[in-house]
């Protein structure tokens, strides 16, 4: 279900000359247009974003949102999808499927999304994050809410061995402040999963990667001027290094 923008975007993308309001009146006239909030969807979005950070980041491999979402499939067993997605350019670094989500499923869904990262970029992560002139680094904020999986010590120690990775929980009741992530899995579920519900695990993880290759190579996104995740992610910072991020006081101390 996308709204007139998206589609416009996707028609652009493909050389069909498209304007946002000759779109919206052919959806209009076929009956396909909702009624949607947006001004307030908006209100909330930038409300969440001013919690969770003093400044927005901008450039990609600053801030990794991570979460999981569990669907129980048509053939009774539920499983659960270890999402990371990077906050500035919404692309989906990884979403293995798995039974159970804990501390090895989570720094498993982390080691994904590093390879990917590097499998883009054609070089370590590490260099990317590094300053060439000083060689400081500035390591990767993963972002995730107070799960057990997320406070256990299997995943602390994996963060702690990695120089590019650095770990702050949302606070409790706040999940709004991982707001990228819980937006890709509403999408994931209304647009994807929930029409015709995979029948086992297996399936699930077929119909989860390809969403996500559609989400981040296919679909536009309005807080990307139209762009794909994919074009967001490969573009080259306007400096090799920027400042790194500052998050407000996001953990939680129960």
């Amino acid at each position: 279900m996308w709204g007139h923008r998206k589609i416009a975007w996707l028609c652009r993308h493909d050389g069909i000359d498209l304007s946002d309001a000759t779109c919206l009146r052919i959806l209009r006239e076929a009956g396909l247009v909702l009624p949607v909030d947006y001004a307030r969807e908006r209100r909330q979005l930038a409300a969440a974003r001013r919690e969770a950070f003093v400044e927005l980041p901008t450039r990609r491999n600053r801030v990794w949102q991570m979460d999981f979402f569990e669907l129980e499939t048509s053939g009774g067993g539920t499983w659960r999808s270890g999402d990371i997605i990077d906050y500035a350019a919404k692309f989906v670094l990884a979403g293995p499927v798995t039974a159970t989500s804990t501390g090895r499923d989570a720094t498993a869904s982390l080691q994904l999304a590093i390879a990917e990262a590097e499998r883009l970029l054609g070089r370590p992560l590490l260099e990317d994050l590094t300053d060439p002139a000083t060689g400081e680094i500035t390591p990767v904020i993963v972002v995730t809410d107070n799960g057990p999986c997320f406070k256990g010590r299997t995943f602390e120690r994996f963060i702690d061995s990695r120089p590019e990775l650095t770990h702050v929980r949302t606070r409790r009741r706040s999940p709004q402040t991982n707001g990228v992530i819980e937006r890709y899995h509403g999408a994931i579920k209304i647009e994807h999963l929930w029409r015709d519900l995979p029948a086992d695990g297996l399936q699930m993880q077929q119909m989860v990667a390809a969403f996500r290759t559609i989400y981040n190579e296919i679909r536009p996104h309005e807080t990307l001027a139209g762009a794909r995740p994919i074009e967001a992610y490969l573009a080259e910072p306007s400096s090799t290094i920027s400042t790194p991020v500052q998050t407000r006081q996001l953990v939680s101390d129960s």
